[in-house]
């Protein structure tokens, strides 16, 4: 058995979540994490309300720690040492700092800003994203360059899972889409619940505060691999500055990842951190994987017993 860590980024949080941790882990989630932030940790995860959680200034911090600080205790407990990682946007930089590419202080600083900066580029585009049920990769791109042809803007945005695409807009593009979904061969065109069109080229402003945040950050010879979103091939020292700076802007290549990790021998996929969405997307991306979820503490134990606590698997 070989195992592979996922975890979740932006949606994924929920108000109420992490009770457990902030108990567990006040070291990580406490007042360490709450000078880094400029705001309660604690209050924003357990009180929200909503609308303040799901900020993506808000949202990409709290994700980030909490699944971390779930990952540390999961390891303290457990003792897994696992084959790879890998995170859905902004839970690469979990998995990277699990891994030890990052230390945890630098990361939360690093995440902070990313989200800070992608709020604001934002705000200063009206856009959105939208997901297609039943499309692909290249019906994707077909219909983004169709509606580049009109003068509008639509990029592809996540490669999810099979069947499911993510594409990010301007918000009349992704109204467009939404009205039009049948007729362009799309099953069904869900918008989500974001702020902006993350993942495209709407990001250009993020990704310079992005760089020159990660210029600041020393990084060290990791413990396993991490799957890069943009490539879907593991991080390297030399390009993981890089890297990171182009996942603002590019495509997240998740579902490919998923298929690199399991080429790689992993055949086992523990989700950590808030939700379910990576447990459901290994499930739909490779066939015969098993696939956990550890989203409490309480998850731990029985994940552990399903793997079997033997170091390196």
């Amino acid at each position: 058995m070989s195992v592979g860590i996922l975890f979740p980024g932006q949606g994924s949080q929920y108000v109420g979540m992490g009770e457990d941790l902030f108990e567990a882990r006040p070291d990580l989630l406490g007042e360490r994490a709450d000078r880094a932030l400029g705001f309660s940790l604690r209050s924003m995860c357990l009180e929200g309300p909503e609308e303040e959680l799901t900020r993506t200034e808000h949202a990409q911090p709290a994700l980030f720690a909490l699944s971390f600080a779930l990952w540390d205790v999961f390891v303290s407990e457990t003792g897994i040492v696992p084959a790879g990682a890998a995170g859905h946007s902004l839970g690469e930089y979990t998995a990277l700092t699990a891994a030890g590419f990052f230390d945890y202080d630098s990361a939360l600083a690093t995440v902070a800003a990313r989200g800070r900066a992608m709020a604001k580029a934002a705000e200063a585009s009206p856009s959105g994203m939208v997901a297609l049920l039943g499309a692909d990769e290249t019906e994707a791109g077909e219909i983004c360059a169709r509606r580049t042809e009109m003068g509008g803007r639509l990029e592809v945005a996540n490669i999810n899972a099979p069947g499911q695409v993510v594409v990010a807009g301007g918000s009349a593009d992704i109204a467009w889409l939404v009205e039009n979904a049948r007729a362009l061969g799309v099953r069904r065109a869900i918008p989500l619940k974001v702020s902006g069109a993350f993942h495209s080229t709407f990001m250009e402003p993020a990704a310079a505060v992005v760089a020159a945040a990660l210029e600041e950050v020393e990084i060290a010879e990791p413990g396993f691999p991490v799957w890069a979103n943009p490539t879907a091939r593991p991080h390297t020292l030399e390009m993981l500055k890089e890297s990171l700076t182009r996942q603002v802007v590019s495509a997240v290549r998740f579902s490919d990842s998923l298929l690199a990790m399991a080429a790689a021998g992993i055949d086992t996929f523990v989700h950590i951190g808030p939700g379910d969405v990576t447990a459901g997307l290994a499930t739909r991306t490779v066939e015969a994987a098993r696939v956990l979820v550890v989203s409490r503490i309480d998850d731990i134990g029985a994940a552990g017993e399903a793997i079997g606590t033997m170091g390196r698997l």
